[in-house]
């Protein structure tokens, strides 16, 4: 190897116009000017720099620019992407599996061009250009870009426009960074002279990373929350997680002979069911990290938290469901209530709608909107949450309504008021036309986690007697608070003349202290059987009515199973994805992500453990939601019509 150093005529222009362009950048993007400095002085002596590769040894250069090239790739991806007290977050294993994600582009693009240099420059720029995508997405939407957005980048592209593309200092650094290490790896012109060895060696040590990099992150999850997935797993592992969660496997004894024979038993039990004169309103509430704590073991508290939900009888269906997330991922119980779909069949850790939703999702708003309801959604909080200005559209409802639609003063700690959203559901109630019949689903915020930090407009006077949290005690009196507002808006419509039905459930149990939990099972969150496991997972749900209905109990049951519920009380015909459901608890009562409950061993079992009838029933219901939700091609027009009229 020999180096020298020449600067010719068109290398001083390529170095000018550099040079302008970087002011240029300096000026848009607001960087240290030492930045603009160190690029001019750095891309001066790297465009003058000549090297001459030994081409005999093309493996020891290749090693030589991969390894902290791909380091830097992932440097500057992530550095992109997080400010600094999140960018100290990821930790040395992730950003090293990271840096194994980078490789693998960079041995694919070597397989394909057969030049170090070349191979280098390509996988930096897929890199920064996937980052700065993320960034933008993340600028519109308050989410992460991840492998299942690839098919809505079409609706992406056309509201691009409608957003203001701002570029922050760090962008502007990785943009210089950049265009110093393409000068860099331009240097390095070594091509392989036996090609076809280059690329069995690199097709094998690309498997070979791919193989580490599956034993060391299958017990790792997608995260789509804000920036989770970029400060816990980093960005380029996450994206590649995504991609493999995207991917789910077409379930044994899966055929379209199996689906055809549903639809065949289930299209004639698409039966008018029994109606009331008029359409019932129907209230569906979510509520935040409401739960009975006392599932968990015994639990005093200084008074009762919920003397008005325990005291429905009259007119009441109630009991627990169980959810599938626990501490986060609201909206995966939302999804399973509206579609009557069940995590059991997804990957852990997936979010339904940024990976799976369909472009047209047959849920409880498609069947009510074709009954003629219109569909109201509530959510005092903001709308790019988890994507929900972009799902609820597509989902079908009419009216939406955030944060922005409430009054921000009735706050309790820093969300909105139940009490708030309840009034806001009284006032479009109150504005409906004669002949319309309206459809809620709500989604409350005020009981969100933590729980650590005080407030000046919250009083805790409620809390566990004995020894306690003040998590957990301040917990304990926002579901105080709920209580209250339930009693304020069931008052209310215990005075109207018109049928109205109420649904209410919780979404998960809320994320407490550690301690806590060894205080209730003895045990905390690890180590537990199956039937303790699943208590973390249960939550209180009710559906009244201003009507007459049957007073009934239910021990057990599933989220997934409350919108089939919520039809039978509302005497609307169940269309026949809902009557498949309806003969399935007759049989699985209750089924999540961590199990189900075998009525006939009267116990809970992991769903792969199921046998006889229940395995036969819990193979038909996974058939069903993969050809909803995966096999676009086939999907069943009789279970998933979508909006028909």
């Amino acid at each position: 190897m020999s180096i020298k150093f020449n600067l010719d005529k068109k290398k001083t222009i390529r170095y000018m116009i550099m040079l302008f362009f970087a002011t240029v950048l300096y000026r848009v993007a607001d960087f240290p000017i030492v930045a603009l400095v160190a690029f001019g002085i750095g891309y001066f002596l790297l465009i003058g720099c000549e090297i001459k590769f030994n081409e005999k040894l093309p493996w020891i250069w290749a090693l030589l620019l991969f390894l902290p090239s791909a380091v830097f790739s992932m440097f500057s991806v992530q550095y992109l992407l997080l400010e600094k007290e999140l960018f100290q977050k990821t930790t040395d294993t992730k950003l090293f599996f990271n840096v194994l994600c980078v490789l693998v582009v960079y041995f694919l693009m070597l397989f394909f061009s057969n030049h170090i240099g070349l191979s280098a420059t390509i996988s930096h720029i897929f890199f920064v250009v996937l980052a700065f995508v993320n960034y933008y997405v993340y600028l519109f939407r308050e989410n992460e870009f991840i492998f299942p957005d690839l098919r809505s980048i079409g609706t992406g592209l056309s509201v691009a426009g409608n957003y203001k593309l701002e570029l922050h200092d760090r962008g502007g650094m990785v943009i210089l960074g950049s265009i110093l290490f393409f000068a860099f790896a331009r240097k390095f012109q070594v091509k392989f002279k036996k090609p076809l060895y280059m690329r069995i060696i690199s097709i094998l040590s690309g498997v070979l990373l791919c193989i580490i990099l599956c034993l060391n992150t299958a017990n790792i999850n997608t995260e789509t929350w804000e920036k989770k997935g970029t400060y816990r797993n980093g960005y380029i592992l996450n994206f590649v997680l995504s991609a493999r969660d995207s991917i789910v496997s077409e379930p044994k004894g899966y055929s379209l002979n199996l689906i055809t024979e549903l639809e065949n038993t289930y299209a004639i039990k698409d039966e008018v069911a029994e109606n009331l004169e008029k359409q019932p309103t129907v209230i569906v509430i979510m509520s935040e990290s409401f739960a009975d704590l006392s599932v968990l073991g015994e639990l005093e508290t200084n008074a009762p938290l919920t003397p008005f939900m325990d005291s429905l009888e009259e007119n009441t269906l109630k009991g627990y469901a169980l959810a599938s997330v626990f501490g986060a991922k609201t909206p995966n119980s939302e999804w399973e209530y509206m579609t009557g779909g069940s995590m059991a069949f997804l990957p852990v850790g997936s979010v339904v709608y940024q990976q799976y939703i369909p472009e047209t999702p047959t849920s409880i708003v498609s069947t009510m909107k074709n009954e003629g309801y219109t569909c109201v959604a509530m959510h005092p909080y903001y709308n790019t949450g988890w994507s929900r200005h972009l799902i609820y559209p597509t989902l079908g409802f009419d009216e939406t309504y955030f944060i922005e639609d409430f009054d921000e003063t009735q706050m309790i700690r820093k969300y909105i008021s139940d009490k708030e959203l309840y009034r806001k559901i009284i006032e479009r109630y109150e504005m409906r036309t004669t002949e319309e019949s309206l459809f809620f689903m709500t989604i409350s915020m005020q009981n969100h986690g933590g729980y650590k930090q005080s407030y000046d407009n919250f009083e805790e006077n409620y809390y566990k007697t004995g020894r306690s949290y003040s998590d957990v005690n301040q917990y304990l009196s926002l579901i105080k608070e709920s209580d209250m507002a339930l009693e304020y808006l069931i008052t209310y419509f215990k005075q109207v003349e018109e049928p109205v039905e109420i649904v209410f459930f919780g979404d998960h149990h809320p994320s407490l202290n550690s301690g806590f939990y060894r205080l209730m099972n003895g045990k905390g969150l690890s180590g537990l059987t199956l039937e303790e496991l699943q208590k973390l997972y249960t939550v209180p749900f009710f559906i009244w009515t201003n009507y007459d209905t049957p007073e009934e109990t239910i021990e057990v049951t599933s989220l997934n199973f409350l919108s089939t519920l919520t039809l039978e009380r509302a005497g609307i015909a169940l269309p026949p994805y809902n009557a498949f459901l309806a003969e399935l608890m007759e049989y699985v009562p209750a089924i999540n992500a961590r199990g189900y409950y075998s009525l006939e061993q009267q116990k809970y079992l992991h769903v792969e453990d199921a046998i006889g009838i229940e395995s036969e029933w819990i193979k038909k219901y996974e058939a069903l939601q993969y050809n909803n939700l995966f096999d676009r091609r086939n999907r069943s027009e009789v279970f998933y019509p979508y909006l028909i009229k």
